[in-house]
C-alpha cells in the first residue's frame, strides 16, 4: 500500500541551511511510522535526487534524527540564496515536491 508523505507526517519543511545548501525536515506524527520510515529508507539519495532533477552526489545527506521522530534532507541549492535570479531566498518554499510523495507503507 502507498501513502502520500503529508498523510504520515504531522510537518513537512524546507529552509536554508547556509546560503549553498537547503534542508528538508520530514516530522512524523508517531513512533511507529517514523521508525517504519527508517526502516524502509523511504527518504533516500535516490529518492530526493529524482524529486529535485538534481544528480544524487548534490544530495548531502540524508539523517535520522531521533529525538524529533524526524529525518532530515540536505541538498546543494540550485542558485545560491540571493543570487540574481532566485526565487526563494529563505528557501521556505522548496518542500512542495516532497508533499505528495508516495511512499510504500
Amino acid at each position: 500500500m502507498k501513502r502520500r508523505l503529508k498523510d504520515i507526517a504531522e510537518v513537512i519543511r524546507s529552509k536554508n541551511a547556509g546560503p549553498y545548501e537547503l534542508t528538508f525536515d520530514i516530522i512524523f506524527k508517531d513512533w511507529e511510522l517514523f521508525e517504519t520510515a527508517c526502516k524502509h529508507h523511504i527518504i533516500n539519495k535516490q529518492v530526493i535526487a529524482s524529486l529535485y532533477d538534481i544528480p544524487i552526489t548534490d544530495v548531502i545527506n540524508i539523517i535520522e534524527f531521533k529525538p524529533a521522530k524526524a529525518i532530515k534532507a540536505t541538498i546543494v541549492r540550485p542558485m545560491a540564496s540571493g543570487q540574481l535570479g532566485e526565487t526563494d531566498v529563505y528557501g521556505a518554499q522548496q518542500h512542495a515536491p516532497l508533499v505528495d510523495l508516495e511512499v510504500p507503507f
